[in-house]
């Protein structure tokens, strides 16, 4: 059953420390923005001092699985062996019911399925580093990976990185001060513009 959009969207999506969380978060925070925040759902474990429904809804592989059998996601994905992540198409309904659009922090192909699925009402954007130099500097000094987590997620982003000519706008992420303005502004016409 194909899922109705009833209000509007923006999808931020990026390689793995490229900074769209930091971007997203930014956005949230401002006050004149009618922003919904998209929980996603994960099967992966809660990192650091993350919360259940707040960061993520954390979810048991079966739990996800029952997800997926009874249509409850607008999109998910097996991004690594038996790590799921999804859209629950409540987390939608509750912010349009709102009258906020919804903003979404969700990896590459997970941003190129919300786009396909929500259709024009949503906005596509991808974040980048300036190289990929860069984004392997800024995973390393994170200082929460392993090195061969590091070169999983470095390979994964080469791929990534071509998948951008799929959404609707490249921020590059390079002074993050200006990219959060940029992201802003960007933000602020998609969701004054028109009705969906």
């Amino acid at each position: 059953m194909p899922f109705e959009s009833k209000g509007k969207s923006i999808i931020f999506s990026a390689p793995s420390g490229a900074g769209k969380t930091t971007i997203v978060q930014h956005l949230l925070e401002n006050s004149g923005l009618a922003l919904g925040f998209s929980v996603s759902a994960t099967t992966r474990n809660p990192r650091g001092n993350e919360k259940d429904g707040i960061d993520y809804h954390f979810k048991s592989i079966d739990e996800f699985r029952a997800c997926i059998a009874s249509n409850e996601l607008v999109e998910w994905e097996e991004v690594y062996p038996n790590k799921y992540y999804g859209t629950l198409k409540t987390e939608l309904e509750r912010f349009w019911a709102e009258g906020k659009t919804v903003l979404f922090d969700v990896d590459v192909v997970g941003g190129m399925e919300l786009r396909k699925v929500l259709g024009p009402s949503a906005l596509a954007i991808f974040v980048q580093p300036p190289s990929m130099d860069v984004l392997r500097s800024r995973l390393e000094h994170r200082g929460t990976e392993s090195k061969e987590r590091i070169e999983e997620r470095m390979n994964k982003a080469k791929w990534e990185w071509n998948q951008n000519v799929n959404f609707d706008y490249i921020l590059v992420n390079d002074v993050l001060e200006t990219a959060c303005k940029m992201a802003t502004d960007i933000v602020r016409k998609h969701s004054e513009s028109g009705s969906i």
